[in-house]
């Protein structure tokens, strides 16, 4: 190769900075199962994000290739004919083959099992006069602000190095005969002075620049036709270069070796080895293998049990988020736990149980998500978020794998947290609307039956009325039967997306208007206009059997209004009016948007078929064939005409996250499902109480959150409240006044008002004395008394 032509400096700097993330359609993730703390992401056909020492902090936003002579001819190999090969159906080892007509490209990617290093052995055949170069966009940390990036000598072997804080990365590279094998090297900032801008301006490598930053850098360096590159990862410059030249040192094909050996061992112990493909056959059985594997992909080290919800940034490419999915959610980590509880993985399980302990608030709730440390990013609240947990606990303990996990105090504080704050939720499980939600509602009615079971006494009890009342009152709040909507698809009725909070204290609520989020354009519209794929949690986790008549017409408008066919096979919406997107244009998700079909609710509806009789294969089959370049399932697929121009394509993944992990806990689960009968991860307890059926209360439960407006006659009026106080009341504008004093109940106190013999028609007036003051509350309210 020739010498360069312009002579070493510092490249020039960017004048505009706008740092965003590679492809969120992953082909593949991976990690060693070893002492290494790296992990990799693949996206058209080069690395993508790389992260270390922990799952969610990204040093790497992508490392890629361009193919060229020195007389102008030139190729960067992202996207375009390339084909992805897993080194076994479960094992993240890769084998990348780039296909042109004058070359052929081929990388396998894989950590170093001992070493915090990333390896990628690379081979390219085809016209002599070629040579590859390597592009590596530092992203040090998270931050593109601060990262400084040199090329220099190390013990005598060229490198390039880049550093922020206390981060640092080394490039290496050996050649066949083990000699360090780096040949031109540059570095410098994106858009400015990156090798990328000599080839679009010259069409070869020419500038050789020695220092850059801070900024966005990018480190590029000729290479020979066949290498091993190695990117060490270190707190250091010269520590991440001792460890890479160490594992080149090693060799690429033991370390190769060492990787697959790993996951080998790994999958070889765990039980779900043994499936066979007879109940779903053999392409679903693959997926689902996978499915395990990339669970276990995307679970920390040095947090065990922490598992982000996917190593992705959806729509990367336009992207600046700082958080992107590489975060913690508790609802989607006991998703994913659930699936792990099905596959017997009890040891993960109770990691997720610890972790979740150990970062639970202490007001009772969990974070809407976090980083692994425990350090908030967002900061909306979702009830169900809190309920989540403590089905976990019941799924381990109804199954005997609790072990020593402490639980009895982090449920006893979920629960009081759900009691002051439900059944209304901040946010819904989309993270958008409040309201009362009927997954919300199926989720926290199952953690009050499920977490009575650690609760001892006045305590227990008092979860179990709530729940049996918050389940008599679905159809009350989240039910709506004469409406536009209805009238036009000509059905009973259905259950609402959310109900807003006022139909928990007034009439005529539920045609309140809410915000859509995410839509430009006609942004909210009444609630009793606004369905969703929601109210399926109810049937999955026995509150309402699946042929129950509000659940059969909300099946038939949402197969009507959400679900859109594929060639890959039925897919839904999450609600009608979603903006969380690609536009209809193709454009990637910017804040606006139109939704698209989610392989995750193809496996939910699939669940709900399994309950009602009906055929689950199609569903099973659909999400197995929904899968990307990769074998992986993502958040998203589009469901319009093809536009090949922004590959997309009818039932394939879009640019939202890929993988999702909260997906693939969901296809292992429908799979499981399948061979068991019903859903693996219905709460025991909840269907054991409830089978389907609507309970038959003789009571109603009044709080300052939640006030009905009649009780039947022969009903009992229970008050629960925050705090010891007398319920001050009478009967028809204040006749035979009496006093009722609250007792605790240790999740909340209770006064039950002595009310059963009221004829219909009666009137009951009450007001409150607050025990700790002494203080009138300062207001009356009013119950009247129905027919029985």
């Amino acid at each position: 190769m020739q010498d360069a032509e312009i002579p070493q400096g510092k490249a020039p700097a960017a004048t505009e900075r706008r740092a965003v993330w590679a492809s969120a359609r992953k082909d593949m993730a991976g990690t060693a199962l070893g002492e290494s703390r790296v992990w990799f992401t693949l996206a058209q056909g080069i690395v993508s994000e790389v992260y270390y020492p922990r799952i969610d902090i990204p040093q790497i936003c992508d490392l890629g290739f361009i193919v060229a002579d020195e007389k102008g001819f030139w190729v960067e190999l992202k996207g375009g004919d390339y084909a992805v090969e897993w080194l076994d159906t479960d094992i993240p080892a890769a084998t990348i083959t780039h296909r042109h007509e004058c070359f052929e490209l081929r990388l396998r990617v894989c950590t170093d099992p001992r070493r915090d290093v990333l390896l990628i052995d690379l081979e390219l055949d085809g016209d002599e006069a070629l040579r590859p170069y390597a592009l590596l966009a530092a992203r040090l940390g998270g931050d593109a602000e601060k990262n400084r990036a040199w090329t220099g000598e190390w013990d005598g072997r060229r490198t390039l190095w880049a550093e922020q804080g206390p981060f640092a990365l080394a490039l290496q590279c050996r050649d066949v005969s083990g000699r360090a094998a780096l040949e031109r090297r540059s570095v410098g900032e994106v858009g400015a002075s990156d090798l990328r801008q000599d080839f679009e301006r010259d069409g070869r490598m020419r500038r050789q620049y020695a220092e850059a930053g801070p900024g966005d850098v990018v480190l590029g360096a000729g290479l020979p036709r066949r290498c091993t590159l190695a990117v060490g990862f270190g707190s250091s410059r010269e520590s991440a270069d001792t460890l890479a030249w160490t594992s080149l040192a090693g060799g690429f094909e033991a370390a190769w070796g060492a990787y697959a050996e790993g996951w080998r061992q790994w999958r070889d112990a765990r039980p779900w080895r043994a499936l066979d493909a007879g109940d779903v056959g053999p392409e679903a059985l693959a997926l689902l293998r996978r499915s395990a594997s990339i669970l276990k992909i995307h679970e920390d080290r040095t947090y065990p049990g922490a598992m982000v919800a996917s190593l992705a940034v959806p729509w990367g490419e336009v992207s600046e988020s700082r958080g992107g999915y590489h975060l913690v959610w508790s609802r989607d980590l006991v998703e994913s736990a659930g699936a792990l509880v099905a596959l017997g993985a009890y040891d993960t399980a109770r990691d997720v149980l610890a972790y979740l302990v150990a970062t639970q608030q202490a007001d009772g709730h969990w974070l809407q998500n976090q980083w692994l440390g425990g350090k908030p990013f967002w900061q909306g609240i979702q009830l169900d978020e809190t309920a989540f947990p403590v089905l976990l606990a019941g799924m381990l303990q109804a199954r005997d794998a609790l072990g020593e996990v402490p639980v009895a105090d982090m449920v006893a504080g979920a629960l009081r947290f759900i009691l002051a704050e439900g059944p209304c939720s901040g946010q819904d499980r989309w993270e958008e609307d409040p309201g009362v939600n009927t997954f919300t509602l199926a989720i926290v009615i199952a953690a009050l039956v499920e977490g009575a079971r650690f609760l001892e006494g006045r305590a227990a009890d008092l979860a179990l009325m709530v729940a049996d009342y918050w389940n008599a009152c679905i159809e009350d709040w989240c039910w709506t039967d004469d409406t536009q909507l209805a009238r036009d698809l000509g059905v009973p009725g259905y259950y609402l997306r959310a109900a807003p909070a006022a139909v928990l204290v007034c009439e005529g609520a539920k045609a309140e208007h809410l915000f859509i989020k995410n839509r430009a354009h006609d942004y909210d519209r009444p609630a009793d206009q606004q369905i969703s794929t929601d109210f399926l949690q109810l049937v999955r986790y026995g509150l309402r059997d699946a042929h129950d008549p509000h659940v059969t017409s909300t099946v038939e408008v949402v197969d009507r209004l959400l679900r859109t066919e594929t060639p890959n096979g039925p897919v839904w919406h999450r609600y009608n009016g979603d903006g969380y997107g690609e536009h209809s244009d193709g454009r990637p998700f910017d804040g606006t948007g139109r939704g698209r079909g989610w392989p995750l609710l193809t496996g939910e509806r699939g669940h709900y078929a399994l309950l009602a009789g009906e055929d689950v294969m199609p569903y099973v089959h659909a999400m197995a064939a929904m899968t990307g370049r990769g074998g992986l399932l993502p958040e998203q697929v589009w469901d319009a005409a093809p536009m090949p121009e922004r590959d997309l394509q009818p039932g394939r993944p879009t640019g939202a996250a890929m993988p999702l992990v909260w997906a693939h806990s969901e296809f292992v689960k429908l799979c499981l499902s399948v061979q068991q009968g019903s859903p693996v991860d219905a709460p025991r307890g909840v269907r054991e109480r409830y089978a389907g059926r609507i309970p038959e209360l003789d009571y109603v439960l009044w709080r300052f959150r939640q006030r009905p407006r009649r009780l039947r006659a022969g009903q009992e009026l229970r008050l629960l409240l925050s705090a010891p106080a007398m319920v001050h009341w009478g009967v028809n504008g204040w006749q035979n006044v009496c006093d009722t004093q609250t007792e605790d109940w240790m999740l909340g106190h209770l006064a039950r008002v002595p009310t059963r013999d009221l004829a219909a028609g009666t009137r009951i007036d009450f007001t409150l004395r607050w025990q700790a003051d002494d203080r009138w509350q300062g207001e009356n309210f009013s119950i009247e008394v129905a027919p029985a």
